[in-house]
């Protein structure tokens, strides 16, 4: 078998973005052929890439790309934090989010189908795994367009919370300050209208279960019950009160104080006062959803050293 030489060794590290060790590797193993290395080193980090698919992936960042027409919000993720600061996986997700905001993929299928430097966003994404180690995901995509208004991003610091927001009329500043609550509060849609009715029909069940325990616990006290008009009314109060802590439009503004309104003032309030609308938002926030593997260090300390 014929040397490897250092130049040939870095023009294949340089070609793929592989560690020197498996550079060499590669080549010794194809007889110092580069092109072979590179289709070697392809396949074995696809190789690598299955074999991690199976492991948690819930940290990583949500990359953002807007234009004035709409804006994409890209969640890609990773297994440590440490991986999800590293410029290799941000450029990733940076082109991710440009992809999604140029070709407007109808789904996360489609965007990591799409090509990035002649190769799919899904190419690339396994031969990042075979070179990190780590398990890594292009998770989610939304992508807000603009409706008549200001849109707005807000991206909370470390990149872990990104909002795109799209108003149908009112001021950028005012964008930018409901963008901060969406961040903060978590509302699940704008408006009532907006929640699934099989959700609120979920919702309005288990409030009555709740109501008929609490109506068995008084007659068992000896309490007289409630008049059924009372109790009808009891339900809708709450299933009120459930719609407003679950929309936008029924939260108390986290900057009240900013737009000279009482500290409880609902944004539905702030939106009027301010001649304004909004169309639609996103929030997205790295990990949610997924659930993430408790790591017991004592347990595994002691299955390491278990003969």
């Amino acid at each position: 078998m014929a040397a490897i030489s250092v130049s040939l060794i870095k023009e294949l590290r340089e070609r793929t973005g592989a560690g020197m060790g498996d550079c060499k590797k590669a080549l010794e193993a194809v007889d110092g052929d580069l092109d072979k290395a590179v289709e070697k080193l392809r396949m074995d980090g696809a190789a690598k890439a299955d074999k991690k698919a199976g492991r948690t992936a819930a940290e990583g960042i949500v990359a953002v790309a807007s234009n004035a027409e709409a804006i994409a919000l890209v969640e890609v993720n990773c297994e440590t934090d440490f991986v999800a600061k590293g410029e290799d996986f941000r450029s990733l997700a940076r082109d991710a989010a440009e992809l999604a905001l140029d070709q407007r993929p109808a789904g996360i299928e489609a965007l990591v189908a799409l090509q990035s430097g002649g190769k799919s966003l899904d190419e690339r994404r396994r031969e990042l795994v075979g070179r990190i180690g780590e398990n890594l995901t292009i998770r989610r995509v939304e992508i807000v367009t603009a409706a008549g208004g200001p849109l707005v991003t807000y991206i909370h610091p470390g990149d872990k919370i990104a909002v795109a927001l799209a108003l149908k009329a009112g001021s950028e500043d005012l964008g930018k300050d409901l963008a901060m609550h969406i961040a903060a509060m978590a509302p699940r849609a704008v408006d009532p209208a907006s929640i699934p009715a099989e959700v609120v029909a979920s919702e309005r069940r288990i409030i009555e279960a709740q109501v008929a325990q609490e109506q068995a616990e008084e007659a068992e006290a000896g309490k007289k019950p409630k008049p059924a008009e009372i109790v009808a009314k009891m339900l809708d109060g709450k299933i009120a009160k459930f719609l407003d802590e679950q929309t936008l439009v029924g939260q108390p503004f986290v900057k009240n104080d900013a737009y000279g309104l009482k500290s409880d003032a609902k944004v539905r309030e702030v939106l009027a006062a301010q001649k304004a609308a909004v169309a639609a938002f996103v929030r997205l926030a790295v990990g949610e959803g997924i659930e993430k593997k408790q790591a017991d260090f004592a347990a595994e300390v002691a299955a390491a050293t278990q003969v």
